[in-house]
């Protein structure tokens, strides 16, 4: 078998030189979108994929679309017919189909992919603009079991009414590995490495083609067992039952029910019958431990506000007398107003408070709401401003923030709309880095695609048909600058904790020391013991422990860091195109 894959040559060729190709184009026009590189040439539906990606990430009202998604669906049908041709076993078992044929099986072959992949797509162009794991680690099971399910696609008689066989379904999976490790090595090579990489992942494409097409093959002229072996009456049974639902369009009725058993699952943990408890590691709790005063890199923060942002802050102190200030922004889905509960037991000296999403109440006091919180980031923002004004002349200290999720979001709407409250230092959990990457989405198909599936997953959420809208509008609209003028301001010291799950939506670039990764998924990292006690020691001295990470838990965090940083690298081959630089300065 690999003695006949290599005769074919030109498949070799096209395979690894248009991956190689649109990879050294992506390398110097957009080196965020590199990682996409390879998987021009790869399996029909990786390769739809890839299509339908930068179909969305130009982000274009109905006509213009259009336009595109038909040449888009013809240059497809195109390659995928070349490649059949070029991947054809030579054995003369089965001739091979006329080029038309095999172009009109890929054109449909594209359609359809085209339509189940849709929903994955706009999964993906969601977490564009609103970056956490969780709609990204929904998305990639849908991917990969419609891979699966569509894998013969384009290659012999009626691929529509059966499943691929074991050997080919294996060829998906392995391709799906091989492409996102090739992304996770992209990260650290040059161009010339990377353009290298890309070459090798297309010869891997090419063989997966070529055992398509043999699987096809093998499935044309397989003769049956003799007849008086166990195995004759399963195949005369498996004939009689395939000429009986000859109608049944198996292929896309099991990829539609991939995305059904996914959306099921979701139903399952919004009504709470499947959980899914944040984790996370018992190495951080070593880095709460010290109480050492040290550096730290300064925040991304506009404030020049009347506390001192290096100033140690004692928690302990005389009964009764209030040593600092800390507001507590929990995230989407949260309750008011305990979740601050833990924190103020462990620091009675402490005036802690729990933001309110819906403001505050005529004494001053937060107004508990039961599920937070479909708002825009302006309106988050500002009421944000408020609570940290009010809690200030409460505590007559500057205010610490400890914000979480969507909370971070708020937060960096606060330090860009009200650039000079008194703030002391920022924790962030669970942050979502980099939101509103494509920018407004109003208007346009991606956007009206993105407000289905938020009505539908908002249908079935507690939330409400409109799930979460408010909140992507503001985002895709200002999202990105508040962000990018947030991270070119200095002044705040800071500390960031994030769940290894999220990495597969931070860009694979450096991350500097004060970033902490634990094992776990996002949300809810304030009620973890360990993490607590990692704030706690912040808001104490106002920096981390003055030892690495790495030296105070062996080398578990240098361990996670690197996990996250491979992860990263490989999640980016199945991201949106990131447009933009590959690295925020």
């Amino acid at each position: 078998m690999a003695r006949a894959f290599v005769r074919h040559r030109g498949l070799i060729a096209f395979a690894a030189g248009g991956a190689m190709a649109e990879t050294a184009l992506l390398c110097f026009l957009a080196p965020g979108a590199r990682f996409l590189g390879p998987q021009v040439t790869a399996l029909p539906p990786f390769a739809a994929y890839h299509d339908l990606r930068w179909l969305f990430a130009f982000n274009q009202p109905w006509f213009g679309f259009t336009g595109v998604l038909v040449l888009l669906i013809a240059a497809r049908s195109v390659v995928d017919a070349v490649l059949v041709m070029l991947a054809w076993p030579r054995e003369p078992a089965l001739p091979r189909p006329r080029f038309l044929t095999s172009l009109l099986s890929c054109a449909v072959l594209t359609v359809v992919t085209g339509l189940v992949m849709s929903p994955v797509v706009t999964l993906m162009f969601g977490v564009a603009l609103l970056p956490f794991s969780w709609p990204y680690l929904a998305a990639v099971p849908i991917l990969v079991g419609t891979a699966v399910a569509l894998s013969q696609g384009g290659v012999g008689r009626a691929w529509w009414r059966q499943l691929p066989p074991a050997r080919m379904a294996a060829w998906v999976v392995t391709t799906f590995g091989v492409l996102s490790l090739a992304s996770a090595l992209m990260t650290h090579l040059d161009t010339a490495g990377i353009v290298a990489v890309a070459g090798l992942a297309g010869v891997v494409d090419a063989r997966a083609w070529y055992g398509l097409t043999a699987a096809a093959v093998r499935a044309a002229v397989a003769r049956p067992p003799h007849p008086w072996h166990w195995r004759a009456a399963l195949w005369r049974l498996r004939l009689a039952l395939r000429h009986r639902t000859s109608w049944v369009p198996v292929a896309p009725l099991a990829a539609v029910m991939v995305l059904a058993l996914v959306v099921g699952v979701a139903r399952l943990a919004f009504t709470g019958t499947v959980r899914f408890d944040p984790d996370t590691s018992a190495v951080v709790a070593g880095a709460a431990a010290s109480h050492h005063d040290g550096a730290l890199a300064p925040v991304a923060s506009g404030s020049s506000g009347s506390g001192s942002a290096g100033t140690p802050k004692a928690v302990s102190g005389p009964a009764g007398k209030t040593t600092g200030a800390v507001l507590v922004i929990a995230g989407f889905g949260s309750t008011c107003c305990h979740s601050a509960n833990a924190l103020r037991r462990a620091a009675p000296n402490l005036l802690v408070r729990q933001f309110s999403y819906l403001g505050l109440n005529a004494a001053g006091q937060p107004v508990p709401y039961r599920l937070a919180g479909n708002l825009s980031i302006q309106v988050i923002g500002d009421r944000l401003a408020a609570q940290v004004e009010a809690l200030y002349r409460a505590a007559g200290k500057p205010v610490d923030i400890v914000a979480e999720s969507e909370g971070t979001l708020g937060l960096y709407a606060m330090l860009a709309r009200h650039p000079h409250l008194p703030l002391g230092s920022v924790v962030l959990l669970s942050p979502i880095i980099e939101p509103g990457q494509f920018g407004q989405a109003g208007g346009t198909v991606p956007g009206a695609a993105l407000t289905t599936l938020n009505n539908l997953i908002g249908g079935m959420s507690p939330y409400g048909r409109s799930g979460a809208q408010a909140l992507i509008d503001s985002v895709g609209e200002v999202g990105a600058s508040y962000f990018a003028q947030v991270s070119h301001d200095h002044g705040l010291p800071w500390l960031a904790v994030v769940p290894l799950a999220d990495a597969v939506t931070l860009p694979a670039c450096p991350w500097p020391p004060n970033v902490i990764f634990v094992d776990a998924l996002h949300g809810g990292l304030l009620g973890d013991g360990p993490v607590r006690r990692i704030v706690e020691t912040f808001l104490a001295t106002g920096a981390p422990p003055d030892r690495d990470l790495n030296e105070l838990a062996g080398s578990t965090q240098r361990d996670l860091r690197n996990a996250a940083r491979l992860i990263s690298g490989a999640a980016a081959a199945w991201r949106m195109p990131q447009l933009q630089p590959a690295c925020p300065s």
